[in-house]
């Protein structure tokens, strides 16, 4: 089966909120994290962690929606909570995955929930995502399985695809927003207008490590407690703290190894791609090599607007239409049911 093409070309910004920084931040200003309601589910992983997963309701039988959050989300950041309503509506059940580190107490969503191992969460690691899907998988073989990813989940999503290759049982997926090459990444995020996004990464995840750190005194004697604390642009901390805490040797080798675009080529499930070229989180010139090195199941959707999985439309702002999410619904409604042999197979 051949599925029907899809119209990218026509989306535009609404009159009402132009530019990059705006698009990016919207989100905060104007949607709830409170959209939808979860059943919290808790898996074991073979490292002797907890994974915990949020899952949104939704009829017996009815395709099941894997969400990935960005850096510092979770099930009640303001996205996963946009996309779980969309899965919703469109009659589809929705699992968050909270990367480790990341899951909110549901009863007062400010109050983080520590992970049980000396480590929090990269973009390397697609070990948790396998677990969830193959855990999805045997519990309900028959059901459609889909997966959207945004900023470091998307890349997270895209990796898992490659790695996994012809053998992923998704039907299809969609990405918003993801930093494929982490190295260009976080090289761009160093300008000065980049600096409101970089303190307020940092001033979550140096005090998560430092916590981490504090409780696993034996397992994190190799991390320099100091370069931690003294951390203030994300090389610094990927290469004082995610590196050593995660088995790399520096923030060098962690990008190399953690970037989704080495793994494009080996995508084989049908995968829409949505970014940015006014991204302020990834430059607009990095877009084409990985246009270039992906497989031809990957679609590609840059738009010149839209920000860092912003992309508002609609006509007045208190109808905002977030079209990005909604493309990524679409996609995966129209390419579910493609089962020819080249997406199944490598």
């Amino acid at each position: 089966m051949t599925a029907p093409a899809m119209d990218f070309a026509s989306a535009r910004p609404g009159w009402w909120i132009r530019g990059p920084h705006l698009q990016t931040l919207w989100a905060r200003l104007a949607r709830s994290r409170r959209l939808v309601g979860f059943e919290r589910e808790v898996l074991a992983t073979p490292d002797c962690d907890e994974l915990v997963l949020d899952h949104a309701a939704g009829p017996p039988g009815a395709p099941r929606v894997i969400l990935l959050h960005g850096t510092e989300g979770s099930a009640y950041s303001l996205h996963s909570q946009g996309l779980a309503l969309l899965v919703a509506r469109a009659g589809w059940r929705g699992t968050v995955l909270n990367f480790r580190s990341c899951a909110r107490d549901p009863r007062d969503i400010r109050r983080r929930l520590r992970n049980l191992r000396p480590r929090l969460y990269h973009a390397a690691d697609t070990a948790d995502l396998d677990l969830v899907v193959r855990t999805l998988r045997a519990r309900e073989p028959d059901v459609p399985l889909f997966a959207i990813g945004f900023s470091l989940g998307g890349g997270v999503l895209l990796k898992w695809l490659g790695e996994k290759g012809g053998d992923s049982p998704l039907a299809a997926a969609a990405t918003i927003s993801v930093p494929y090459d982490l190295a260009a990444s976080v090289q761009f995020l160093e300008r000065r207008a980049a600096r409101l996004y970089v303190y307020n990464f940092m001033r979550r995840v140096r005090p998560k490590a430092l916590d981490v750190l504090a409780r696993f005194p034996a397992e994190t004697a190799h991390v320099d407690r100091e370069r931690v604390r003294r951390a203030r642009t994300i090389r610094e901390f990927d290469d004082c703290a995610t590196a050593p805490l995660h088995g790399f040797a520096g923030a060098d080798d962690y990008y190399a190894r953690a970037s989704a675009l080495p793994e494009l080529p080996r995508i084989r499930v049908r995968t829409l791609c949505i970014s940015g070229e006014d991204d302020p989180f990834y430059p607009a010139h990095a877009i084409s090599p990985v246009r270039a090195a992906a497989s031809d199941r990957v679609t590609f959707a840059v738009t010149s607007w839209g920000g860092h999985t912003g992309f508002v439309s609609g006509r007045w702002p208190w109808r905002p239409v977030y079209w990005a999410e909604e493309a990524a619904i679409a996609w995966l409604a129209a390419h579910g049911a493609v089962t020819d042999s080249t997406t199944l197979r490598s």
